[in-house]
């Protein structure tokens, strides 16, 4: 019937009666244009099929079909590496749009760089166009996602994305900033409060859970929430239930529910300010947000986004930036990422003074040059009485231990990603860090 489907729509189709036949073309063959799998199959099943695929092709499109359409087969397609995910039964229109929609985006990625074209939330760079399918990914799945990385990479921008991707996109998007307010504070926002609950509370208050009902909310700075409110967050997670400050009544919300943070969530696990099960129930999807620095060729699209943004606010629209400022602005490191740029750009409209723009970076720039170097010169220094060889050894652990935290931090200290990252096994992983004393603390 696939077969058949398919054929109609144009494409040249070939079929394999189980995952072995899978592998096996693919290792003879290897050019493919998509793959339709299923989960279950004779010998080795669908999961495992695609786990091994990826370990060569990180790129091949793969729709994976199943009738199981449980919430736990989804999340483990997708994170084996599915593109994206089909439950039987399905109407044939349904299969040939998804199809044309998977291998658009891959006829898609070579022009990346065009200017005409609009994207899900900025991305020009390839890790950014993967969050992009990520968000594509998992918007329909309706679990929790964990977004980290730095402070001003866009983490609420890939959380308002995976909200409009997803079916609740015309129900409230809803944020809460666990680290604007003190605990009491926060809970009564969170969860609302009933008439004389404490001082003040002269009126009943809905919390932002209600208010998120039938939508998505986001905790930003999840990390800085107390330890005895994420217990009855974590409530909220298994149950969808809650009750307000001063309430007697359970309340039954319908929310999805988003963290974002710029903190170790395992360091703090470690340190005893983060619930382990919390952790875990929140992060079903984890999605990494890199620092501008590590996609430089961004830099330009959205300066232009934000010229578009605040030049009519500003009452200065058609304001370009001259070629040599565009060329300082992508070698800058912008440590304060994307909102940074943005209050450059802004900054720039009000005073529209290019050489005093770049005398601005150009001077960041040796600031943050000059300590650096300062630094590494400091660490260089031999301390007396140590003989060159262990000084060279001890440079060469330095290092080994940087390189493994950069991939630790990057992947939130999941080993066996890091381990991937690093292009090596997970013992070797293990042993290197026990080896350096690294450890989450």
């Amino acid at each position: 019937m696939l077969n058949i489907s398919l054929q109609l729509e144009g494409y040249e189709v070939e079929m394999a009666e189980c995952g072995e036949q899978v592998l096996q073309r693919l290792k003879d063959k290897p050019r493919l244009s998509a793959l339709v799998l299923d989960l279950l199959m004779p010998g080795i099943g669908g999961i495992e099929t695609l786990r091994r695929i990826r370990i060569n092709d990180q790129h091949i499109p793969v729709l994976v079909l199943s009738g199981l359409a449980t919430t736990d087969n989804v999340v483990e397609a997708l994170r084996a590496g599915a593109s994206d995910y089909l439950t039987k039964p399905f109407e044939q229109a349904n299969l040939q749009r998804r199809m044309r929609q998977l291998l658009g985006e891959m006829s898609a990625l070579p022009q990346t760089d065009t200017p005409d074209r609009v994207p899900l939330f900025g991305a020009w760079s390839p890790e950014m166009l993967r969050i992009e399918r990520t968000v594509y990914q998992i918007a329909p799945a309706d679990v929790p996602v964990l977004i980290h990385g730095e402070s001003g990479v866009g983490k609420e921008v890939v959380a308002r994305a995976i909200h409009d991707a997803s079916d609740r996109r015309n129900r409230p998007f809803v944020k809460v900033n666990c680290a604007a307010l003190p605990t009491d504070l926060l809970e009564s926002e969170m969860f609302g409060h009933e008439r004389g609950a404490f001082t003040g509370a002269v009126n009943s208050k809905p919390g932002k859970f209600e208010l998120a009902h039938g939508g998505t909310i986001l905790l930003d700075e999840i990390s800085e929430m107390a330890p005895s409110l994420q217990a009855k967050f974590l409530q909220v997670l298994q149950d969808y239930q809650f009750t307000r400050l001063g309430g007697r009544a359970p309340l039954h919300v319908d929310v999805r529910v988003l963290g974002a943070t710029n903190a170790n969530l395992e360091k703090a696990i470690a340190k005893g300010t983060f619930r382990e099960d919390l952790y875990y129930r929140l992060n079903v999807f984890s999605i990494y947000v890199p620092p501008l620095r590590e996609r430089l060729e961004e830099v330009a699209p959205l300066a232009q986004l934000f010229l578009q943004k605040y030049g009519a606010r500003y009452s200065r629209p058609g304001i370009t930036l001259p070629d040599r400022l565009l060329t300082v602005m992508s070698q800058s490191d912008w440590p304060g990422n994307v909102r940074e740029l943005e209050n450059f750009i802004r900054r720039y409209l009000v005073l529209e003074n290019p050489e005093a723009a770049m005398e601005e970076l150009e001077q960041a720039a040796y600031n943050r040059f000059h300590d650096t170097v300062r630094t590494r010169l400091e660490s260089l220094r031999p301390t007396a009485g140590v003989q060159f060889t262990e000084h060279v050894s001890s440079l060469k652990r330095k290092a080994e231990a940087e390189g493994i935290l950069q991939a630790l931090n990057r992947t939130n200290w999941n080993r066996k990603e890091a381990a991937r990252l690093l292009n090596i096994s997970y013992k070797s992983l293990l042993y290197r860090m026990k080896v350096l004393d690294i450890r989450a603390e």
